[in-house]
C-alpha cells in the first residue's frame, strides 16, 4: 500500500508538470498543504523532501520552496541538444566517447545522410549525463563533410552542438524524430548502469541544416526513468504524427 505521503508528493509531481505551479512559483505554505491534504506537516515535509531530492523544488532556511524545475520532460524544440536543455532546466550536462570511427556508409546511412554509397562517414558512440548520472547513449553517424570538424572536438565536450558552431557555424535547423520503446542490450545496460533488458526509450532522429543538408542521424538511447518527451500540438499546428512500428 502507498504512504499517504508518496502519494501527496506524486499529486504535487502532477500539479507541477500541469504548470498549477509554475517555475520560480511558490509552493503553498505547509500548513495550507496539510489542510488541503487533511493530514499532519509532518506528512507534507515527507513529501516536500522527497520533491526537493528530485530537485523539482529548493529551499532556503526560513522560505517558502520554490518551483525549480518539471520533471525531466523535453519538447520536440530542444531534442537538438541535450546540454541546451539540461542547462534550461539549471542541470549540468556532461558527456564522453566511448567509442569514434570511420566506416563505409552502409545502405541506411547513404539513404538517411544523401551522401554516395562509397563514402566513408564517421561513427560515434557517446554517453551523456545529467548531474553525473548517465541518462543517454547517442550513436550517432555524421556525413562525410561534416566528420573532420565533429572528430577534433574533445571527447568530454558538454555540447557538440554549440562547439561545431562556435568552429564552423552550423546550425542544426531541422530535424526528423521517431520515437519508440526498445529492451537495453548489454552495451547498453553496461554503460547506463540498468539491469539488462530493462526498458529504454529510443529517438530515432535525422538533423539537417537550414538549406535541408543531412547533417547526422542518430540512435538515441534514454533510460525510461530518467526523461520523458513532450509535445504540444494544436489544430493549426500539429507536428505529431501516429505510425505503426517499424
Amino acid at each position: 500500500m502507498t504512504a499517504r505521503h508518496e502519494e501527496i508528493a506524486d499529486e504535487l509531481r502532477r500539479a507541477i508538470d500541469r504548470e498549477e505551479y509554475t517555475v520560480g512559483a511558490l509552493l503553498p505554505p505547509e500548513t495550507d498543504l496539510a489542510a488541503n491534504y487533511g493530514v499532519s506537516r509532518g506528512t507534507v515535509r515527507q513529501a516536500v523532501a522527497a520533491l526537493t531530492a528530485e530537485g523539482l523544488i529548493g529551499s532556503r532556511q526560513g522560505a517558502r520552496r520554490v518551483v525549480l524545475a518539471s520533471r525531466r520532460s523535453q519538447s520536440f524544440a530542444e531534442l537538438r541538444s541535450f546540454a541546451q536543455w539540461a542547462r534550461a532546466m539549471g542541470r549540468e550536462a556532461s558527456g564522453h566517447v566511448v567509442a569514434q570511427e570511420y566506416r563505409q556508409a552502409t545502405k541506411e546511412d547513404a539513404g538517411r545522410l544523401q551522401l554516395p554509397s562509397d563514402s566513408r562517414v564517421l561513427h560515434v558512440l557517446r554517453v551523456r549525463g545529467l548531474d553525473g548520472e548517465p541518462v543517454l547513449l547517442e550513436r550517432t553517424v555524421y556525413a562525410d563533410w561534416i566528420s573532420t570538424a565533429v572528430e577534433s572536438i574533445e571527447p568530454d565536450c558538454p555540447s557538440v552542438t554549440q562547439r561545431l558552431y562556435e568552429n564552423t557555424g552550423l546550425v542544426f535547423a531541422y530535424g526528423e524524430h521517431v520515437i519508440d520503446a526498445v529492451s537495453a542490450g548489454a552495451q547498453d545496460a553496461e554503460l547506463l548502469g540498468v539491469r539488462r533488458t530493462s526498458p529504454l526509450l529510443r529517438v530515432r532522429r535525422v538533423t539537417t541544416t537550414r538549406e535541408g543538408r543531412p547533417v547526422e542521424w542518430s540512435d538515441d538511447r534514454y533510460r525510461s526513468d530518467a526523461v520523458s518527451f513532450s509535445v504540444r500540438n494544436s489544430i493549426g499546428n500539429n507536428a505529431l504524427a501516429r505510425k505503426t512500428a517499424g
